[in-house]
């Protein structure tokens, strides 16, 4: 029975990489995320149902991270985010995981199962994913306090050092 949701996660991680593609080769918009650039705002739910928006972290510097709990590298990737989550409690930082196409109930289990404690919002119709121009999970986005896209990271980090070296780009 366990080979029937990794068949499912997979079917589903495969039809959104392909829905990413095509929409991403088929925006030309200038609200697409660019390096550089402000990065674009956004309004998802959290685990509790609650809206939050990237602009209520203005004046902060912002790691975003999008993912799926199909995924493998970002299963191996997120207890180094839960690890740098947990130093930075008490600074400026906010971090902020997006979870892909999944409901609250599997990531609210992946959560317990692994006891992370991470912000996750849900991107469950990619909106946002295609506003960011993800092209596969994970991908990181460090975006500094003015609200400047700075970095873009895809693929996963091998370690917490990965990610503290690119948090130094952003953190005052």
């Amino acid at each position: 029975m366990a080979k029937i949701p990794r068949k499912a996660s997979i079917i589903t991680l495969t039809i959104l990489a392909l829905g990413l593609m095509v929409t991403g080769c088929a925006s030309g918009s200038s609200s697409v995320a660019s390096v550089g650039q402000p990065a674009p705002d956004f309004t998802l739910p959290n685990l509790d149902g609650e809206s939050v928006s990237l602009s209520d972290f203005a004046g902060k510097p912002v790691l975003v991270n999008f993912w799926n709990t199909g995924c493998s590298p970002c299963r191996e990737e997120i207890p180094y985010l839960q690890q740098v989550y947990d130093e930075n409690r008490d600074t400026e930082l906010v971090m902020l995981t997006i979870n892909i196409g999944e409901s609250t109930d599997t990531v609210k289990d992946f959560f317990q199962d692994r006891n992370l404690s991470l912000p996750v919002l849900f991107d469950t119709d990619v909106t946002v994913a295609r506003i960011y121009n993800i092209p596969g999970i994970p991908t990181t986005f460090f975006i500094d306090k003015d609200g400047i896209l700075r970095v873009k990271v895809i693929g996963a980090f091998p370690s917490k050092g990965a990610i503290d070296s690119r948090l130094s780009e952003v953190m005052p």
